[in-house]
């Protein structure tokens, strides 16, 4: 019983990490995109489709999520109960932070600058506490690793084609771009890096349990309570 307890308690504080980490990285992406100096690659796609259906730019993140799972499982990639939940939570937190109205539109270029690079800093320490869970990478992430995989091609050619991808159809669905995507663009990677380092945290170490273990985990349980 002590067992099962542990397990439930290890169980509920990675879901726990990683929900609060995908709220902080949404308070991160909300805060670059009030900034109002041009948005993020990926946000530039997902305004843009939000424009053109007329739906929030939370419900556009989580078709543009959606899609990309979709690409990571044809392309082989383990789904974590994470990568759903990334999906899922980070869109609904989005447009609950926004609607809110806490995080302040920015009027002018230095305030602006502030709450775009604080944004970034802010993202990089929700990917800390996400990543760490254990519970599978987000969509993004995934899909970047399958491509990886299949191009032969290094992670930084794969992250930036990707981006550029999402930038140039975000564009031609009418997403705002500005100085801010520049800068999103190259000190997202930094952000992340000083980010990573203060915490003391290794992403390639962090060992993540997919959807796939726990339904053989059921299975064996199962074939044992009918044996």
């Amino acid at each position: 019983m002590d067992g099962v307890n542990a397990m439930f308690k290890t169980i509920g504080s990675k879901v726990a990490k990683l929900v609060i980490g995908l709220f902080v990285c949404s308070i991160g992406i909300v805060m670059t995109i009030n900034a109002n100096l041009g948005m993020q690659p990926w946000d530039v796609l997902h305004q843009g489709l939000s424009n053109k259906l007329g739906i929030t730019i939370g419900t556009a993140t989580i078709i543009v999520a959606a899609l990309t799972m979709i690409a990571d499982f044809v392309f082989g990639d383990n789904i974590g109960w994470g990568t759903v939940a990334n999906m899922v939570l980070v869109g609904l937190f989005m447009d609950m932070i926004i609607y809110s109205g806490y995080i302040p539109t920015s009027s002018s270029l230095v305030s602006g600058l502030a709450l775009l690079i604080g944004g970034l800093i802010v993202l990089s320490f929700g990917m800390v506490l996400y990543m760490d869970s254990g519970l599978g990478s987000g969509p993004r992430d995934g899909l970047m690793v399958c491509l990886q995989k299949k191009t032969g091609k290094s992670a930084n050619v794969v992250k930036v084609t990707m981006d550029i991808s999402a930038l140039v159809i975000g564009i031609l669905l009418g997403g705002k771009v500005g100085i801010g995507t520049i800068i999103s663009a190259f000190g997202l990677g930094l952000a992340i890096k000083v980010v990573f380092k203060a915490c003391r945290f290794d992403g390639t170490k962090v060992e993540n349990r997919y959807i796939i273990d726990d339904i053989r985990y059921v299975k064996r349980v199962s074939e044992h309570f009918i044996k």
